[in-house]
């Protein structure tokens, strides 16, 4: 049953894992598995420094009175090395009431790029990935980006299954704060669900940097932006068309139009740009 009191999460922070030794040098990859990559002392004072922010943000940003005073954080972690030891880097910034809990979270692991994964063999493949389109494109004995889509679709619908039974067990006077550490690819994914943004629009998103996190926080419109915590400058360096961005500042104060079955009007014009406005005939 849907719990009617469900506490919608104020903010859903994505947050990319800090750098890791596969970061600085590609043929780590041949000698050691995907999901066993450490992060270099680089990458620990990353996330250490990152979780400082966040912390600050989320509260001095927290609404006034009780809700506000009483913000609570839960984690999501892909299972990855090292998203794990970014997160417990991250984890230093926060006291233990504050964090309600953490969730291991497969579905939104690394794309699979395959095995152990040669350099000279990785170099000539992401060349050709190039050639035919990142999203569409299937590494051998891996993923495409589409595959990346259908496991983070799935791990949407049961966050949402969490949010609606109240799983989080949030109470009604915390102001809630969902925190995704996951990894480049998953996140930019992640934000083309939620945003229903097409294929190319995925296309023109640049990769997240280690321990960048971006903040969606609940407008008065009831949806989720990243307005308010975001300039419209740093949305353009992300790769965003200036109707994303619109779309964006446009769910802050309420102003976008919307539909009651969503029906993602940034594709609309894309397949009928050439209809008449009116069925009237003259």
């Amino acid at each position: 049953m849907v719990n009617e009191k469900k506490t919608l999460p104020k903010r859903i922070i994505l947050m990319r894992h800090g750098e890791s030794a596969g970061n600085i040098d590609a043929g780590a990859y041949a000698t050691t598995p995907d999901h066993k990559i450490p992060l270099t002392e680089e990458g620990r004072a990353q996330a250490r420094e990152a979780g400082k922010k966040m912390r600050a943000l989320i509260s001095s940003h927290s609404g006034d009175g009780a809700c506000g005073e009483n913000w609570r954080v839960y984690f999501y972690v892909s299972p990855y090395e090292r998203t794990r030891t970014t997160l417990r880097e991250v984890g230093k910034a926060f006291s233990r009431r504050r964090v309600i809990g953490v969730r291991e979270e497969c579905r939104i692991r690394e794309q699979d790029f395959g095995n152990f994964q040669v350099e000279e063999r990785m170099r000539i493949v992401k060349e050709t990935r190039e050639r035919f389109g990142r999203f569409f494109y299937r590494f051998p004995e891996g993923e495409s980006a589409a595959d990346v889509y259908d496991r983070v679709s799935s791990f949407l619908e049961s966050l949402w299954r969490d949010v609606d039974m109240n799983r989080h067990q949030v109470e009604a006077s915390s102001e809630l704060n969902l925190v995704i550490v996951s990894h480049g690819l998953t996140s930019r994914v992640f934000l083309t669900k939620w945003f229903k943004w097409t294929v190319e629009e995925f296309e023109r998103l640049n990769n997240f940097g280690n321990c960048e996190f971006r903040v969606l926080e609940l407008g008065v419109s009831g949806e989720y932006t990243f307005g308010i915590h975001h300039s419209e400058e740093e949305m353009f360096a992300w790769g965003m068309s200036k109707e994303m961005i619109d779309d964006q500042m446009e769910r802050v104060d309420g102003s976008r139009v919307t539909t009651s079955n969503d029906c993602c009007p940034l594709q609309l014009n894309e397949y009928f740009d050439l209809l008449d406005e009116t069925d009237d005939e003259e």
